[in-house]
């Protein structure tokens, strides 16, 4: 996932540590991110790290499932839900993950999609968290994708909607990526573009002009 997202207002020590980890990890990366850093930027001791949370990568699983929830919620009220023909919800789905690249970079790239890349090997229990969440994410994709090609009459496209779901992930991940690496949102914003040029040529819709 995830974009120009950042934590609800946390109340709880453990919260504040959370909202910390969501701020803190997407800018320096996990491996770069230390408890001492984290107790500083949530304003809390190191000892209510330590009742929270057995360790950091603890922390670090946490974090992926507050991170899947607080995302969840984003989406579930974004108005691309509104439209009345799927495929309009899908490529409005795209236009919303486009809105949400403004800030500096740590503001809308994903927290998931920044440990999994430390962490796959490393720690698996937060590899595992990880994927929950991207793929948790794609899921929610599928059903749309699925009504657009049964609207459409693509029951042999030779793909299907979850594949297409997830593809949307590894595009977004990769634009994040790719803006880390230029310093620069344009490469994302470029991506984003591609990615909805691709989705609307798989179902043979033209694309509109930009106003």
């Amino acid at each position: 996932m995830t974009d120009r997202e950042t934590a609800p207002p946390p109340q709880s020590a453990r919260d504040k540590l959370l909202a910390a980890g969501f701020a803190v990890i997407r800018s320096k990366g996990y491996s770069g991110t230390s408890v001492d850093e984290l107790c500083a930027a949530a304003g809390v001791t190191k000892g209510a790290f330590f009742h929270h949370f057995k360790s950091k990568e603890a922390l670090g699983v946490a974090a992926a499932e507050y991170w899947s929830e607080f995302t969840s919620e984003l989406f579930a009220a974004a108005p691309y839900h509104d439209h009345a023909d799927p495929l309009d919800r899908v490529l409005g789905y795209i236009d919303f993950r486009r809105q949400l690249l403004a800030g500096e970079l740590p503001d809308y790239t994903c927290l998931v999609g920044t440990m999994v890349q430390e962490t796959y090997l490393t720690a698996p229990a937060i590899r595992d968290a990880c994927h929950a969440s991207i793929a948790g994410h794609a899921h929610t994709l599928a059903p749309d994708i699925q009504a657009a090609m049964d609207a459409r009459g693509m029951s042999d496209a030779g793909w299907t909607a979850e594949s297409l779901a997830l593809h949307t992930q590894a595009v977004l991940q990769g634009a994040f990526i790719l803006a880390k690496a230029e310093d620069s949102m344009s490469v994302a914003i470029d991506s984003v573009a591609h990615l909805k040029r691709y989705v609307t040529l798989l179902f043979n819709q033209p694309e509109e002009k930009a106003a």
